[in-house]
């Protein structure tokens, strides 16, 4: 992915993850988690801006990539057990006791990375937060359900919009459907329709040859997770560390007043806005290592602002 890259395992006892680090291990670390249908191959461009200035670390969620892929049951693909790997991760590169790191998510890995955000097991050990198109389950859970509880015309258009954004949720939760497709012409024209519909041009690297079988096995981490968190949100989803918010304005999945109610799940918040589609860490690699940057080199900001 980058040059003097190290590719490594982490064995969870359950799967194995395939993971790449770049720079030198004594720099703060940045840990990379990708989000669906992609693999940490999303990251090779940031990580390329940031390997100079920082122990840049991903890795391939379970049932992407390299990563082994569990048996299509929605209980191996559990934010719990999401959770776990995350922290054998974090064990692997910075043990407990280590210099804490900071996490960066995208879509899927801003989704996943909210819960490690909020976790008590992972109190301590992370430094900063950045999340990217991927709100927390139980934010949006709570979202929707204030919306519909103070029905004003308003509140209906921002609930009853986001719904639409989220057509292929609802997609995703068919039955067999989703997999035939992603390993038949799906997977084949994905490539070409990423780049008409986002502008993310193929490259020899990205999206990789694993995209049909990582999109077919993360098919369950909807199905898994979505209907239960938004049917029953949580209220202990509270960040422990800073969180820098970056919200594409030509997002088609996620609307930006998804995050309207944000500062109160996120004590300390930064929040930026790009004039972007979904694929942030592809369309703009350089701009986004530099907020990573400036984020983690200004942590003492007492309180949310906009930049």
């Amino acid at each position: 992915m980058v040059p003097g890259a190290r590719e490594f395992q982490v064995d969870t006892g359950e799967v194995k993850l395939a993971a790449v680090e770049a720079g030198d291990p004594d720099r703060p670390t940045v840990l990379l988690v990708h989000g669906y249908p992609d693999s940490k191959r999303v990251w090779s461009s940031v990580m390329s801006y940031l390997v100079d200035r920082f122990h840049v670390v991903a890795y391939d969620v379970r049932g992407a990539g390299a990563s082994t892929a569990p048996a299509p049951r929605a209980e191996n693909y559990t934010l719990d057990r999401l959770e776990d790997d995350f922290v054998a991760v974090l064990d692997a590169i910075a043990p407990a006791g280590s210099a804490p790191v900071h996490l960066v998510g995208h879509d899927w890995g801003s989704v996943q990375s909210w819960e490690f955000a909020t976790s008590n097991r992972t109190r301590g050990r992370l430094a900063s937060f950045t999340t990217v198109s991927g709100p927390c389950l139980d934010h949006f859970g709570h979202f929707i359900r204030r919306r519909f509880s103070k029905p004003t015309p308003r509140n209906l258009g921002q609930a009853l919009g986001q719904s639409a954004r989220s057509w292929y949720v609802y997609a995703l939760h068919t039955p067999r459907i989703p997999e035939r497709l992603w390993r038949g012409p799906l997977g084949r024209q994905w490539p070409k329709l990423l780049e008409r519909m986002e502008h993310v041009a193929p490259s020899p690297e990205y999206p990789g040859p694993t995209l049909p079988e990582d999109a077919a096995n993360g098919a369950w981490l909807y199905r898994a997770n979505v209907r239960e968190r938004l049917l029953h949100p949580r209220r202990d989803r509270i960040a422990h560390v800073p969180v820098q918010l970056i919200v594409p304005l030509r997002d088609p999945y996620l609307s930006p007043r998804l995050y309207d109610d944000l500062d109160e799940w996120a004590p300390v918040l930064v929040r930026r806005t790009v004039d972007s589609g979904h694929w942030v860490p592809r369309l703009h690699p350089e701009l986004f290592a530099r907020w990573i940057e400036e984020f983690t080199g200004s942590l003492d900001a007492p309180a949310a602002r906009e930049a």
